[in-house]
């Protein structure tokens, strides 16, 4: 066989090797970030008994600042 055909077929069979490794990577790395977004949202306490964070927007809202105290 000619070297260079030779050579031709042994770069895209190594190319098609290397795409098929590439999209594995993707597809298990998407799956991997998708487990660990769920992981850590699967914690997270809603609705009216919730023990969490109890953030009030209110206490931190900067329009309060400039209101006077009438003592």
């Amino acid at each position: 066989m000619d070297p260079r055909k030779a050579a031709q077929l042994e770069a895209e069979k190594t190319f098609e090797e290397f795409i098929n490794w590439t999209k594995r990577i993707v597809y298990i790395s998407i799956f991997c970030l998708i487990l660990v977004v769920v992981g850590c949202n699967s914690g997270v306490e809603t609705g009216p008994n919730a023990t969490g964070s109890k953030y009030n927007g209110e206490q931190y809202d900067p329009y309060n600042l400039n209101v006077k105290d009438n003592k």
